[in-house]
């Protein structure tokens, strides 16, 4: 008779799952919650006590760890000289073991925990089963996920037993599953002063920054990405990827319907309007010089006039991402298979997940920039106040050039970015070149700086254009003179006394 052990802390599945085994003629070892769940369900289980002849001690921290669970774990089922030394020890075997995790993660995320209380979430002989399971997966099926119940139990009714390939992809999975709940751990008792990231889901890409590179995507252990690609026909690439989620973490930070037109994770244009389609058209317009082989973010569904726009313009995307698509944007998009089409939800972005970047060897680690500049957050320092209409559009600027490469300035004039200058050494170089995309759309525009102004000389450029409001975060050991500049030329100044700094 194969015998499988179970001792699972989600209990979802579990009573289907051990019905099925069995009903397929398995022995059902089993421990604490899952054997009286089991038992309520009618379900024939062999207490591990009863298995051991040792009984459960200290409050249930002593369960599992004895040497005829995991002597029958661990020997060679094939091999004849384990399987006469475990027949010699009076050592069974295992065939089956169905474990997952005392919630920890849980339980550390619920408001006024204490240490103790997260300490007895520590799995001990959950992670050392599913260990030993993996460990010699040639003889022992290990499962950690109910969402892998029914497939099992599928491939045992068929065969009678798992495919070696199965029982291989299961082990590692159980490999990384372990790693995941120990990062948890040491991150959390540590209070974050030690960390890990597990990466998963290997994806190839067609090449990295360069073609002479090789790239790759991997998830998160433990956070998905939440996007889809709906069309694909050409291998998404290193930067394709960089520059899609430049796209879509700047047209989330609008409430309203929202376009932007990225190249190289700089923004080229950005527009909101209630129409989606005319958002996209006035973001393309403002640099279509740029807008070659760009990346189109909507926060909004793409629709059919959205897609014919871009075919009759012949505008050559990269990729369009968006939250949906119409039936009849995907059918027109099938005339353009080139164009990658992504799926993705807004999401407000939350402080506590960390952002990674490796360095001289290292990681950086910052969580992400949550901060949300109001109306309310706005302290005018010129003698000249902004208009209502200037207060939305520095506010608009302002949320753009967060999302542009630091020195960054943009311009913006009725909900719409007409010049952008980005990724410079100096800023007044940054607000040279946003001023000749502009060209004459800067007059009447409000300006955008990312950090506050060394010097007055941005200013005095700005007002050579026409530029009529100036955002920026302030705290300058200049800024009496960089103040002193607007209040000459009667620009209103407002400052945030928050700095947008992106690299």
């Amino acid at each position: 008779m194969p015998r499988a052990l179970l001792s699972v802390s989600d209990k979802h599945g579990i009573e289907d799952f051990a019905r099925g085994l069995v009903e397929l003629g398995f022995q059902i070892i089993s421990t604490g919650g899952t054997q009286k769940a089991l038992e309520k369900a009618k379900i024939k289980v062999t207490p591990i006590e009863k298995f051991t002849g040792f009984p459960e001690c200290f409050g249930g921290r002593l369960k599992t760890l004895h040497p005829l669970i995991f002597g029958g774990i661990l020997f060679k089922h094939e091999d004849k000289t384990h399987a006469a030394e475990a027949k010699k020890l009076g050592i069974e075997p295992i065939d089956l073991v169905c474990v997952n995790l005392y919630p920890f993660e849980e339980t550390a995320a619920k408001p006024g925990v204490t240490r103790e209380e997260m300490i007895e979430q520590i799995d001990i002989g959950g992670p050392s089963l599913l260990r030993a399971a993996a460990k010699n997966a040639e003889s022992v099926t290990v499962l950690c996920d109910p969402q892998d119940y029914t497939a099992i139990l599928a491939e045992l009714k068929d065969a009678n037993d798992t495919k070696p390939e199965t029982r291989k992809r299961l082990a590692e999975k159980v490999f990384l599953h372990t790693a995941a709940y120990d990062c948890a751990i040491t991150r959390t008792l540590s209070g974050g002063t030690y960390t890990g990231v597990l990466l998963t889901n290997k994806m190839i890409l067609r090449y990295g920054e360069n073609p002479h590179q090789w790239g790759a995507f991997y998830e998160l252990k433990g956070n998905p990405p939440p996007w889809t690609v709906l069309q694909e026909e050409k291998q998404m690439s290193y930067l394709n990827i960089l520059d899609a989620d430049g796209a879509w973490n700047l047209v989330c930070e609008f409430e309203e319907p929202t376009a932007a037109c990225i190249k190289h994770a700089n923004p080229c244009g950005v527009a909101s309007h209630s129409d989606i389609a005319e958002a996209f058209q006035r973001a393309y317009d403002a640099d279509r010089l740029s807008a070659f082989g760009v990346i189109i973010a909507l926060n909004r569904t793409c629709t059919e006039e959205v897609i014919q726009k871009v075919i009759d313009q012949k505008i050559f995307v990269e990729i369009i991402i968006a939250p949906a698509f119409e039936p009849q944007a995907l059918e027109l998009l099938k005339k353009k298979p080139k164009i990658r089409v992504i799926e993705n939800h807004c999401t407000k972005p939350d402080a506590k997940i960390a952002s990674f970047r490796t360095a001289l060897g290292g990681m950086l680690v910052q969580n992400l920039d949550t901060r949300v500049v109001t109306e309310k957050d706005l302290k005018c320092v010129t003698e000249t106040q902004p208009t209502k209409g200037q207060i939305r559009d520095l506010l608009f600027a302002w949320k753009v050039v967060k999302h542009a490469k630091s020195n960054a300035i943009v311009f913006v004039k009725d909900a719409c970015t007409v010049g952008i200058g980005a990724g410079q050494t100096s800023r007044v170089d940054s607000t040279i070149i946003a001023a000749r995309r502009a060209g004459e759309k800067a007059k009447g525009a409000v300006m955008a700086s990312d950090a506050f102004f060394p010097f007055p000389d941005s200013i005095e450029e700005a007002a050579k254009f026409g530029i009529a409001a100036i955002i920026h975060p302030g705290g300058s050991v200049r800024d009496e003179e960089v103040i002193a500049k607007a209040n000459d030329l009667k620009m209103p100044m407002v400052v945030t006394g928050v700095r947008g700094f992106r690299h």
